[in-house]
């Protein structure tokens, strides 16, 4: 058993609050929230229930993930946030990426003796991995905007929650199982995480105390404590000399990210991604997160094709070729705006798409990789290919939220501490993980002899595939959605966006539905379910090659239904299913 000043695990049965329902469908008016979990749907609840608005209620919420989802998120990462104002009927973005310290150089992620780029588990367990985090400041950014609330009071149901314990359910225990090699060199991580050397388990109650006492801290002192003041000192030192068991026979590299490197961190404003899609505005995000402009590219490649359920199999099929174009475009030009040049525009115009799609043929997958286009502004009817592409990794774990208010405004946060479990190195005494977001960067050239965008490189901020959105419909919210999954995000919240509005799905039943992936990979990554059936032998005489993935992303989503219903969506089973709520229930 754990030390109560810390954490630890008891059983349930007779003590502590009564646990929230967890549902993933819910209608009514007044407000909604939909994440992962239902301690923070709850949280955002409270906020709503209160007066807040989206951005109070998204910051509880992500607050208390910080707390039960922990190997996804929390203040030791980063993430991205989209808001639609209702006032003003804009839709704004805030970029709270990780970014590498000041001396980080474009051999990050090269061993100095071998001259060889480091094995990933070699950099991902290191403080080489830790980018300065970005979500805090996000989070004060958002509401100094959008809340009504402080953010001491946002952060009080999760303080509660870190506080009293929450229950460990199968999902939980799954994730630390997975890192319990990890975890388990790294005392701190291992205190909180592996109570009596083991994963907790599924049924009892885990306490986080150190994570309260950081919520109390910041709620009092505001984000300087975390930024600039003994967080900030303790980050530093943890990234600097991680403390690891001297049992371990694990070797821990030292990053250089430092109390400078967190002073001056500062989230940016930036333009919303936007294109045009059955009528809709849908708005994501831009550079460094490449979501808005691969959703974006591909919806565009599809505008010059008839998607219908009439043939399912013909509509996934352009779905995975467009997915593939798109991705070639995304691996080849996206990187940190600030540092290198995107052709944004070019990406995300209706010509350079146009030019794209010729390249789709209705009855046969291209062989894959394919190559980027050329976004010049000067469209012919057949493009000429680029350089040779490169596939792209499925890997990493995040979380999403998605939140409306009775003004109307909407918020869609995704944010992530990278691989599930992040660096694997709790911060001593703090209770939240270090973040391993710089191993989104490319550790060596990927892209031949033309610029590779993705580097690493000093103040940089990696490459994302963090895809919150939001679609307008007449300038009026019609759908927020967002999803976790590494840069299967893109095209899990690509595929639900065309189940909603092209295969006749509603909501629930787009968030559902069997998964397919395509990352400009020689296989196509697919969902268990969808091994074996009708659909997966005639996309396999397409030329599809399917991979079994398992479980792919974890969808929650509003829709906004008119008269002020709103629909909040959740997954039913993916992560052992979500939570949805909303502050008034519709009558049935």
């Amino acid at each position: 058993m754990l030390s109560p000043a810390h954490g630890g695990t008891d059983a349930i049965p007779g003590r502590g609050h009564k646990e929230p329902a967890k549902e993933p469908v819910a209608v009514g008016y007044g407000g909604a929230v939909s994440t992962v979990d239902a301690d923070a749907t709850a949280a955002g609840m409270h906020m709503l229930r209160r007066g807040g608005t989206a951005a109070d209620a998204a910051i509880a919420a992500a607050a208390a993930l910080g707390v039960t989802e922990p190997f996804s998120a929390g203040i030791g990462g980063g993430g991205f946030f989209v808001h639609y104002d209702a006032d003003t009927g804009e839709v704004s973005t805030l970029d709270g990426r990780e970014t590498a310290p000041a001396a980080a150089t474009d051999q990050l992620f090269i061993d100095d003796e071998t001259g060889e780029p480091l094995a990933f588990g070699e950099a991902r367990v290191s403080g080489l991995s830790v980018g300065t985090p970005g979500t805090l400041q996000t989070w004060q950014d958002a509401l100094d905007r959008w809340g009504r609330f402080s953010l001491g009071t946002t952060l009080r149901p999760a303080t509660r929650l870190a506080n009293r314990g929450f229950v460990v359910d199968e999902t939980f225990r799954s994730q630390v199982a997975g890192n319990v090699d990890i975890f388990a060199d790294f005392p701190a991580s291992a205190e909180l995480y592996l109570p009596d050397g083991a994963p907790p388990e599924v049924g009892t109650k885990l306490r986080n105390r150190d994570l309260a006492e950081t919520y109390r801290l910041i709620a009092k002192h505001g984000t300087d404590a975390f930024y600039s003041g003994e967080i900030a000192e303790d980050i530093a030192a943890t990234v600097q000399a991680p403390p690891v068991d001297e049992d371990a026979d694990r070797v821990v590299r030292a990053g250089e990210l430092g109390v400078d490197d967190l002073a001056d961190y500062q989230v940016v404003e930036r333009d919303p991604t936007l294109v045009d899609y059955d009528g809709l505005g849908v708005y994501g995000m831009g550079p460094p997160s490449s979501g808005g402009s691969t959703v974006g590219e591909a919806l565009n490649i599809l505008e010059n094709v008839e998607l219908s359920a009439d043939d399912e199999t013909s509509a996934m099929h352009h779905y995975l070729e467009a997915s593939a174009l798109a991705f070639a475009d995304r691996n080849r030009y996206v990187g940190d705006p600030d540092i290198v040049d995107v052709p944004l525009a070019e990406l995300l115009s209706q010509g350079f798409a146009d030019e794209r799609a010729c390249e789709l043929d209705p009855e046969q997958a291209a062989p894959k990789p394919v190559a980027p286009g050329s976004p010049d502004g000067e469209y012919v009817e057949c493009g000429e290919l680029g350089v040779t592409g490169e596939p792209d990794s499925a890997a990493g774990s995040t979380t999403h939220l998605t939140t409306a208010d009775r003004w109307g405004n909407v918020a869609s946060y995704t944010l992530t501490i990278e691989q599930t479990g992040g660096s694997g190195i709790v911060v001593p005494g703090r209770g939240f993980l270090l973040n391993n977001e710089l191993t989104d960067f490319n550790f060596t050239p990927t892209q031949g002899d033309a610029p590779d965008p993705n580097l690493p490189g000093p103040g940089k901020r990696p490459r994302s595939s963090m895809s919150p959105t939001i679609a307008l419909d007449d300038g009026e919210p019609f759908l927020a959605l967002g999803s976790p999954g590494g840069a299967t995000i893109i095209t899990t919240v690509l595929q639900t966006l065309l189940n909603r509005l092209d295969l006749g799905m509603d909501l629930p039943d787009a968030v559902a539905a069997p998964r397919l992936s395509q990352l400009n990979n020689a296989a196509t990554f697919v969902e268990t379910e969808v091994i074996g059936t009708a659909l997966a032998t005639e996309l396999e005489e397409f030329g599809h090659s399917l991979s079994d993935a398992g479980e792919i992303g974890a969808v929650t989503g509003i829709e906004f239904l008119g008269d002020g219903r709103m629909q909040a969506v959740a997954e039913p089973e993916r992560r052992g299913g979500g939570s949805a709520d909303v502050l008034f229930p519709a009558r049935r």
